[in-house]
């Protein structure tokens, strides 16, 4: 309903309704923890910085320290720690066709959630028969501001998805973390452009999450880029979809 609101005729009750949407939708989405799950390796890191002390990076140190009398230097010895590796995530947000309120508000969930998990590197795309970048992969903007500007669009164009997947690409491509994911908001049926496998098999990792009953298509272009597709039951069951697809 507030998604909805958001696009009111009446000046005053859409600045409210966005205001409040926006609120609203970046608190629901911050669901489950801030990152993206992902395989942990071992990190060398200074033993200042925590972690369980390598005795043989650190050896030379010790061995000096007690030869020439003196106290051992902390910040040269050295530690090993777990680290999750970083995700980078470009969000695709399909606005072909109508963009009514459910639609607005799963897009508007799905980037708070992404922000959420992946904060310092994430990117969200709106795309029709063109592709609007609303944050770019490098930029700072607060989610609240982005949000906000999802709660702005409205559909139209046909569905141009190898340029979307072209552009995610690239925005991707700024990003300095070994993982990068794509994560596509769209039935995955394409009505103008370029057959979209051959773009979508030139990314790292593709995930789509796509119309509940709906989403035969989208299966199919996950499958061929080595991907998975989930339905999304309404708004509601964002957080749930991309805790499923992502992990955590």
């Amino acid at each position: 309903m507030l998604a909805e609101l958001a696009g009111a005729t009446d000046a005053r009750l859409r600045e409210l309704a966005r205001q409040l949407a926006g609120r609203v939708l970046v608190r629901v989405g911050r669901a489950g923890p801030p990152r993206a799950a992902g395989v942990g390796r071992m990190q060398a890191a200074r033993w200042a910085e925590g972690g369980d002390l390598d005795i043989d990076s650190s050896l030379e140190e010790i061995i000096g320290a007690r030869l020439a009398d003196r106290p051992v230097d902390l910040e040269s010895m050295q530690a090993r720690r777990w680290a999750r590796p970083a995700t980078a995530i470009c969000l695709l947000i399909d606005r072909s066709g109508s963009m009514g309120g459910q639609r607005l508000a799963s897009a508007a969930l799905a980037a708070a959630a992404v922000a959420w998990r992946a904060p310092d590197d994430y990117s969200v795309v709106a795309f029709a028969d063109e592709a609007v970048v609303v944050k770019a992969q490098d930029e700072i903007r607060p989610v609240e501001a982005v949000v906000d500007d999802l709660l702005c669009l409205r559909g139209h164009g046909t569905t141009n998805l190898d340029l979307a997947l072209t552009v995610a690409r690239a925005q991707l491509d700024r990003s300095t973390s070994k993982d990068r994911l794509v994560l596509l908001l769209s039935d995955g049926r394409p009505t103008a452009g370029a057959d979209p496998v051959g773009a979508a098999r030139a990314l790292e990792r593709l995930l789509v999450l796509a119309p509940a009953g709906d989403s035969r298509e989208a299966a199919a272009l996950a499958r061929a880029a080595g991907g998975r597709a989930v339905e999304l039951g309404g708004p509601s069951t964002v957080p749930s979809a991309l805790a499923g697809l992502i992990g955590g």
